[in-house]
């Protein structure tokens, strides 16, 4: 087995593996070279290649999020690392542990109009949950050091001060991948090499310490008052936001759905799923928000208690109603982070949710109330009513979501582009086997293409990833990829621009509107399918959209995306008729 001959790099390889960091992601360089070399000559660990950084990032962040476990990406020194940081943001706010790992130039080099430098240290440091910036060894490329920097070696044995340098090494990265492992969160660690980058040896000639940190202790907080609290309230609103499948234990669910003082408002990123549940926020609130008589019904929903666990709400409608409407007390439940989305959190309840719905329901005594019976009637007069709109409106990016969402095969992944996607997906029931994600840390259409193929990788279930056409073409480089499966499928609805911005505050049809917020457009997939080795399909009314359809889930020799073109003049006035029909 082949290793750098550079201390460091064999370090931050070793340090990876005892950590059980097994998936590598690495963006071809010159600088990255003694960490390419140690990575890839290591059976241990399973490496992929992706020029495009940005894409490599994102491919990295879906694995992460499907292992729920570190994965690393490398790149060289310069701006490449900089094209990690959307994947990094996204990463810090939806807590996925990415491993960033650059290699840099040394300190002496940077800012003096050497190739390829930029000041690395701590680039992410606002949204980063570790940053280990690592020091160069003194006994590689020792001469080089004589001759730019000699006061590092005045006076001082070699190699002691490179045992010092090990020892200082060793302890950053073990903290580093400490808080990746612990707190899931990604952390960046900077790696100095002076050349030569590319000699090797045959033995290991370092041994990192292995001594893991102490992990952090949780106190868990005493639940008494909240159960009084719970007990005693007749409103009270559980919001589940982003939230991994199966993490809440059915007969809990249940107890929730039994509770006639309890609405359950749910996303399809929350991955819950009872016929108690309202998993369709806005068709509850929009309707709302067009009565006469708003304000009362306002403060009939508002609830005494508002109790959240998992992570970002995407439906601003909610978030706009709790802001003016706000509860009595807001607790959220959860180890990690608490967000005040609604400005009015009171409590945040460090405990796993099942813990704390345990302690709740212990006794199953639900206190009498009108709350959901009187709210899910209204509920299920507005399904009833989406039935019937569904009939007589027009091909449109609403009935292409409500056909599209009703075809995909259990026990799917099912992957997520934002904007539009999310919020059209938010409308319409899916099959509580399809597991669902969605990039809502940051909510950017970067990445949304290259996430859900990394997140494919281990998935034992075949991925489809349902894009707008921004987000496909800004992220097109993710199909620049020799790991996409042959189960992959892409379903990319083309309304010819940001049809988002038709449906927002401000809108008007004009030169300027079209092209700087709606980006209007007239590109298809074909050429890139082509490209890239996928089957393509089209879809331009209700007819070629069910024979685009047909087959489309079953197996194939080669991945497939079925472009589906949408009317962008319409698609607006149908979503926003809509609402004024079920109301």
């Amino acid at each position: 087995m082949k290793y750098s001959s550079i201390p460091l790099a064999q370090t931050v390889v070793a340090q990876c593996k005892k950590n059980g960091i097994s998936n590598i992601v690495i963006s071809p360089g010159s600088r990255n070279a003694p960490l390419t070399i140690s990575f890839s000559e290591d059976s241990f660990f399973t490496c992929y290649s992706i020029v495009d950084e940005r894409c490599a990032a994102f491919f990295a962040l879906g694995m992460a999020q499907n292992l729920k476990k570190p994965v690393a990406v490398v790149c060289t020194s310069g701006s490449a690392l900089l094209n990690y940081y959307p994947a990094v943001t996204e990463a810090f706010y939806s807590e996925i542990p990415l491993v960033v790992i650059s290699a840099d130039r040394p300190s002496y080099k940077i800012d003096v109009g050497d190739g390829q430098t930029i000041r690395q240290d701590d680039v992410f440091h606002r949204h980063i949950g570790y940053s280990a910036n690592l020091k160069q060894d003194v006994s590689h490329a020792t001469d080089r050091i004589l001759r730019y920097r000699p006061q590092w070696l005045e006076d001082k044995e070699i190699n002691a001060l490179q045992e010092q340098i090990q020892g200082f090494n060793d302890v950053e990265l073990q903290r580093a991948l400490q808080v990746a492992q612990q707190e899931f969160l990604p952390i960046h660690i900077n790696v100095p090499f002076e050349e030569p980058l590319y000699n090797f040896v045959d033995e290991a000639t370092v041994s990192p310490i292995s001594d893991f940190l102490p992990e952090k202790k949780r106190c868990a907080i005493a639940l008494d008052s909240f159960k009084e609290i719970w007990r005693n309230a007749s409103r009270k609103m559980v919001l589940v936001g982003v939230n991994d499948p199966d993490l809440v234990e059915q007969g809990l669910l249940d107890a929730l759905a039994s509770d006639p003082s309890v609405m359950v408002f749910t996303e399809c990123t929350s991955n819950l799923h009872h016929p108690n549940f309202f998993n369709s926020i806005d068709a509850l609130v929009a309707p709302i928000e067009l009565s006469e008589n708003k304000g009362a019904l306002f403060r009939s929903l508002q609830p005494e208690i508002l109790l959240t666990f998992g992570g970002l709400i995407v439906s601003k409608k909610i978030k706009a109603f709790l802001r003016e409407y706000g509860p009595k007390y807001h607790w959220h439940v959860g180890e990690k982070r608490a967000n005040d989305t609604f400005f009015c959190l009171d409590s945040h309840i460090k405990r796993p949710i099942n813990s704390v719905l345990s302690e709740f329901y212990s006794e199953h005594n639900y206190q009498e109330s009108t709350y959901f019976a009187f709210w899910n009637t209204i509920r299920l007069g507005y399904l009833e009513k989406r039935t019937t709109y569904l009939k007589q409106v027009p091909f449109s990016d609403f009935t292409v979501f409500n056909s599209v969402l009703s075809h995909i095969p259990g026990k799917y992944q099912l992957q997520l582009a934002n904007s539009s996607t999310v919020r059209y997906a938010q409308l319409f029931d899916i099959d509580e086997s399809v597991q669902v994600f969605c990039n809502r840390g940051t909510s950017g259409i970067d990445g949304s293409t290259s996430t859900a193929i990394g997140a494919s990788m281990y998935n034992k279930n075949p991925t489809l990833l349902i894009t707008g056409d921004l987000s496909f073409f800004y992220d097109s480089n993710a199909l620049w990829n020799n790991y996409i499966r042959k189960d992959f499928r892409i379903i990319l609805v083309n309304n010819s621009g940001g049809g988002i911005f038709r449906i927002l505050p401000g809108k008007e049809d004009s030169e300027n509107f079209e092209r700087f917020f709606e980006t209007k457009h007239e590109l298809n997939a074909s050429a890139l399918c082509k490209m890239f080795g996928f089957d393509y399909r089209s879809a331009a009314d209700d007819t070629s959209l069910q024979e685009g359809l047909t087959g489309f889930f079953e197996g194939s020799e080669t991945p497939i995306l079925l472009e589906i073109h949408t009317p962008r003049l319409l698609n607006n006035k149908i979503l926003m008729d809509y609402f004024h029909f079920i109301s």
